[in-house]
């Protein structure tokens, strides 16, 4: 059997669409009383959501994705921050197709990653550009491919902002995977002699979403965890300081472009 079992699904129209969501949404009254930002920082962390919240001026917006979305006061309104909603590709997808048919064309997913390359130590910055397709999303939205793409736009200017902020970073290939638990050890040294760089869960679906509905995507990565090592070496306590990094990043970055 195939994957997906319509291999040529790609090609057809959509019976249900995040469009029809919100004209329902408007049919009974719940509907966002701002326009839509310029774009939308993604974050899976609730302990960065949190600081953000806290230590930055933001305005909680009503009827945009339960109570995950928040605007940024300080940026003349035009930076949304979405947190606190879970992990994975179907949601990461859900997300971008409902922020983009309220209006948004711009997103940037701000999170951890496993490390498969022993250069890369815990803090390390990674712009992934572009992601192995082992997650189940990106197949409902693009033909059959290993890879999905990063917006090139929004790279460039991850590099140049991170250029301007004096900050080491690395760019290249993520592995993206729906199970966590299944990620063995053949895999994991076939994709390290590939120079593969990181494992997540959303990359490879933000990419593929972001292509399918024509706006820009961008993917950046503080390492959390090691498995470029012989056990599995986890540090994920100690990214809080790497995460609020990435946020200024992703900030600078939407404000920029």
């Amino acid at each position: 059997m195939s994957f997906p079992n319509f291999p040529d699904k790609f090609h057809e129209k959509s019976f249900v669409t995040a469009k029809d969501f919100w004209k329902y949404k408007r049919s009974i009254g719940r509907i966002p009383e701002i326009g839509p930002p310029r774009g939308v920082i993604i974050c899976y962390s609730t302990s960065l959501f949190n600081y953000i919240i806290e230590k930055h001026s933001v305005t909680k917006i009503d009827y945009i994705f339960g109570d995950h979305f928040y605007i940024l006061e300080e940026d003349n309104k035009q930076i949304g921050i979405c947190g606190g909603f879970g992990i994975g590709a179907p949601m990461v997808a859900i997300l971008i197709e409902e922020l983009n048919a309220f209006g948004i064309k711009l997103f940037l997913s701000i999170g951890t990653a496993g490390s498969l390359q022993k250069k890369l130590k815990l803090g390390s910055i990674v712009i992934c550009d572009k992601a192995i397709r082992d997650e189940g999303t990106s197949h409902h939205y693009l033909k059959p491919e290993k890879y999905s793409y990063s917006s090139k736009k929004v790279t460039k200017k991850l590099n140049e902002v991170m250029e301007k902020m004096n900050l080491d970073f690395t760019l290249g290939t993520g592995w993206t995977i729906d199970a966590p638990y299944r990620e063995t050890y053949v895999e994991i040294e076939k994709y390290k002699k590939e120079n593969v760089l990181t494992v997540d869960m959303e990359a490879a679906a933000i990419f593929a979403v972001a292509e399918y509905l024509n706006v820009d995507a961008g993917v950046i990565f503080t390492i959390s965890d090691y498995l470029s090592e012989d056990e599995w070496e986890l540090h994920f306590h100690l990214t809080e300081k790497h995460l609020q990094t990435l946020f200024c990043i992703a900030k600078e970055t939407i404000n920029t472009l």
